[in-house]
């Protein structure tokens, strides 16, 4: 019988923390917390310097214990048995942290055939050796792979500094693992099908890539056999623009058709419901857009997780999740019947705001540079644009992102960039500054900004004390800001 060990004090507190760190979310002012009282160091430490010398001391820890073979979690029992786990995962994905990296842009580059993993037998072997069972450790290490896309994705894909897009990150972490992961691995991991989620925002903000990165970031069993995962993440998200199609072809778009289902119909069609990973998720944007039969029938798949293609008695599962998007106000639709409530309501297991560009550079000035910087990376391979930037610094950008990225290559081409003339003339912001708005046509513009930051009457009215009305028939009136 072997003899369960209990951890030393200081060595219980150390993991304790360690455990809690694994637990946060990483985009988190906690887990920063965390951090620097992992590792001791000021909040003045730059962020690779911080994980590095939290990748060192944990590591040293974990170390000391094998040493004293004292790693193994099987000899320990409840609390402590958990706290060497947690201690173990988080030593062992930061150890691995740059070759999952190097295989997400090598997967990137091959596309939809999953590619070999030429580390995972050393670290499932590692895994065995410090006590996990072989099914554990073969869903632990694809856990990590998961976590690892989750962060590359939403760090990468969504950038700035300012607190709503801190806040934006922090949610679609929250999306993909819940807001304790330990809840998501052990009870959720292949559950997360029936939790929708819809993201609102104007046009440009970044909707699909916040979508993109829910949807590449799922958990993707790895095949021991094979030597890769069961799946390239590069499957795992397929997106559609519902405003591209007539009518007449949404459905065959979203469910497919057989051959002959409708003339024109000269040979099958797969819809995105049949093209989505089971370990994926379908983006439908513009879902303000649809009719209220097609609305109809969408809810029947989402609740009964079947559909059947056009001129088809087959009945086909889907075991994706949805995502929607739209850059319309629901509440307004929702309001004429428009958007159905039971639609509504099948869609929001979480609401998601991407916030526009304006709100982003109002809440802190930097954002702007850190944007005009990555794009011109992109473009150009350098940071500096080589040209002076033209466009006035008080420019509301209605565009949001998109013009952006736009506005730069025309500054690229010719210097110039005279912005969208239509919203600078009804600039509300630049009429307020200079004393051009009369009352009733600045309380107007601000209900106007604040329903564009929260996309609902009611706290519109909560922060304006107005009644729900009278924020309509404000709104009704406002210009656009």
């Amino acid at each position: 019988m072997v003899v369960k060990l209990s951890l030393a004090s200081a060595d219980r507190e150390f993991f304790e923390l360690v455990s809690q760190a694994a637990s946060c979310n990483p985009f988190s002012d906690e887990r920063l917390a965390i951090d620097e009282r992992i590792t001791g160091s000021s909040a003045g430490m730059s962020a690779n310097d911080r994980v590095a010398r939290l990748v060192q001391v944990v590591s040293s820890r974990v170390n000391q214990l094998e040493a004293q073979q004292s790693a193994d979690l099987r000899r320990y029992a409840g609390a402590e048995r958990e706290l060497v786990r947690d201690a173990v995962l988080f030593d062992l994905y930061h150890r691995y942290m740059d070759a999952f990296d190097q295989l997400i842009l090598q997967q990137v580059e091959a596309g939809d055939e999953s590619l070999p993993v030429p580390f995972a037998g050393e670290a499932l072997a590692l895994l065995a050796r410090r006590g996990f069972a072989k099914d554990d450790a073969l869903r632990y290490f694809a856990i990590l792979y998961q976590i690892r896309r989750a962060y590359y994705f939403i760090d990468r894909g969504l950038i700035g500094r300012s607190p709503c897009m801190k806040e934006l990150r922090r949610h679609l972490w929250n999306n993909v693992f819940t807001h304790d992961i330990r809840l998501y691995e052990r009870h959720l991991w292949n559950r997360m099908e029936d939790f929708s989620t819809l993201l609102l925002g104007e046009t440009g903000t970044g909707k699909g890539t916040a979508a993109a990165a829910i949807g590449r970031s799922g958990f993707i069993p790895f095949d021991e056999k094979r030597g890769c995962f069961a799946e390239s993440f590069t499957r795992t998200f397929v997106a559609l623009n519902l405003s591209q199609f007539p009518e007449t072809l949404i459905e065959s778009e979203l469910f497919g058709h057989r051959k002959g289902a409708f003339t024109g119909a000269v040979e099958a069609h797969e819809g995105v419901f049949a093209r989505c990973s089971p370990y994926g998720a379908i983006f439908l944007d513009e879902i303000g857009d649809l009719s209220v039969p097609v609305q109809i029938k969408l809810l029947q798949v989402l609740q009964e997780r079947t559909f059947t293609p056009v001129g088809s008695h087959e009945r086909l599962r889907f075991r994706g999740r949805v995502i929607a998007a739209t850059n319309k106000p629901l509440d307004q639709l929702r309001a004429t019947g428009q958007f159905r409530d039971d639609f509504f309501y099948r869609l929001c297991s979480d609401i998601i705001t991407v916030p526009p560009l304006r709100q982003r550079i109002q809440e802190d000035r930097r954002e702007l540079d850190d944007l005009l910087a990555s794009i011109v990376q992109r473009l150009t391979g350098q940071p500096e644009l080589p040209v002076a930037w033209p466009v006035p610094a008080d420019y509301p950008w209605p565009g949001n992102v998109r013009e952006l990225e736009q506005a730069v290559r025309r500054v690229l081409l010719t210097r110039q960039y005279a912005g969208d003339p239509r919203p600078l003339e009804a600039d509300w912001f630049g009429k307020l500054r200079a004393g051009k708005l009369d009352a009733d046509a600045v309380l107007a513009g601000y209900c106007a900004w604040l329903y564009e930051r929260h996309r609902n009457y009611e706290e519109v009215a909560r922060r304006t004390h107005l009644d729900r009305r009278t924020v309509k028939a404000y709104l009704a009136k406002a210009p656009r800001c």
